[in-house]
């Protein structure tokens, strides 16, 4: 097995990791269905590896990352998470109840799945970070993460929390005050498939030079 160099621990093989990039990105979506099977630790060890090498501002390395596979403590949190999904829907669409969302709102649909079956989901990464841990330090170690998991045939879905709820996250899992919350990621092996997505090319989201000037391929 190769061995990680910088890596403290016994050797592991990153070379599992050897799906194109551009297979994994082109291919990558948010999967919100998974199977009940446990992802074995070696893999979880992997996809953290990964994740710790992105890179951070000043590598300050402020990331922390809370990883649950019991499967009371991932129920537990289930309900929590259900009741800051709805919290969320009722503050920026004003939405209480399933009734209230438009059968065309697909996205929020799966979404909404996802917040009644997280609590089944083998495999929960909360992504921390240690004060001061800005964002733009953070997400780089979850894309990472999110991208391993990918190479492994791994589904993830990078989600948040809401305010309401916060105080008791912390407390669920002893989490102290002064550490910031930036992500949820579920992730278990799909219910269905990976890519390709359905996005904007570039040539609408992109300028070259100065804003609203096109891209030459435009």
């Amino acid at each position: 097995m190769a061995q990680q160099p910088g890596t403290a621990g016994p050797a592991f093989d990153y070379s599992r990791l050897a799906m194109p990039i551009g297979e994994a990105m082109f291919t990558q979506r948010s999967i919100r269905r998974f199977r009940p099977d446990p992802i074995p630790l070696a893999d979880v060890r992997l996809m953290l590896e990964a994740a710790v090498k992105a890179p951070s501002g000043g590598n300050q390395q402020w990331a922390r990352f809370l990883v649950l596979n019991d499967r009371d403590r991932i129920r537990e949190f289930g309900a929590l998470y259900r009741e800051a999904w709805w919290a969320k829907r009722r503050d920026f669409e004003g939405w209480t109840k399933p009734e209230d969302i438009p059968p065309t709102s697909k996205v929020s649909l799966s979404a909404m799945r996802l917040a009644d079956e997280i609590g089944e989901a083998p495999l929960v990464v909360f992504v921390l970070a240690e004060p001061p841990g800005p964002a733009n330090s953070v997400i780089t170690c979850a894309q990472n993460l999110m991208l391993a998991a990918r190479a492994l045939g791994i589904g993830s879905c990078p989600t948040t929390l809401h305010p309401q709820v916060m105080e008791r996250f912390h407390a669920m899992f002893g989490i102290p005050e002064k550490v910031a919350f930036h992500f949820c990621v579920p992730m278990g092996y799909p219910r269905g498939r990976f890519g390709p997505t359905a996005r904007r090319p570039a040539a609408e989201t992109s300028y070259l030079g100065a804003w609203g000037a096109p891209v030459p391929w435009a």
